[in-house]
């Protein structure tokens, strides 16, 4: 199997375990993950879309994040359970969708020696994590599994009962 190959997998295989996590929890999008707060289920998902195109998107292609007015409610620490701070929980549901499909057409597009071009719009500091197609991929893949964990503890906050993959 080559790389790409892998990419494109971890691409589908982590949208569909982490998004799966997400559909029962339109009635408690709010509903913190910890005691102490944390990233409610809402801000996740648009977290991942706002991630999503700053790095497959700004970083690697060098073109404009398609969801760039998303930085205030979804980039960094700042997580408010405030509803008017936010577009609607199936808005933001479908974007996440959106991007991570868009994401894996642009992965299939791809070749093996495609990966190792250099991203167009690396930020300085960040080659080894930022500075070719595969880096960029890879950390999209990788970052809808960082946040699994919060979405389930927001599950299980809520009273819904544990997914297993």
């Amino acid at each position: 199997m080559d790389s790409i190959d892998l990419i494109r997998q971890n691409l589908v295989r982590s949208r569909d375990r982490v998004l799966a996590r997400v559909d029962e929890m339109r009635d408690h999008a709010f509903v913190a993950p910890t005691p102490r707060g944390g990233g409610h289920t809402l801000w996740v998902l648009g977290h991942l879309a706002y991630i999503e195109g700053l790095v497959v998107r700004r970083f690697m292609r060098g073109e404009p994040n398609p969801v760039a007015e998303w930085a205030a409610p979804f980039d960094g620490d700042d997580v408010t359970d405030d509803a008017e701070a936010y577009p609607p929980f199936d808005d933001v549901l479908a974007r996440c969708r959106t991007m991570r499909d868009e994401t894996i057409a642009i992965a299939h597009a791809l070749t093996e020696v495609d990966l190792d071009v250099a991203s167009a719009a690396c930020p300085a500091g960040f080659d080894d994590t930022f500075g070719t197609a595969r880096h960029c991929l890879q950390y999209v893949a990788d970052h809808f599994y960082m946040h699994r964990g919060q979405l389930a503890d927001a599950r299980r906050a809520s009273g819904i009962d544990r997914m297993w993959l």
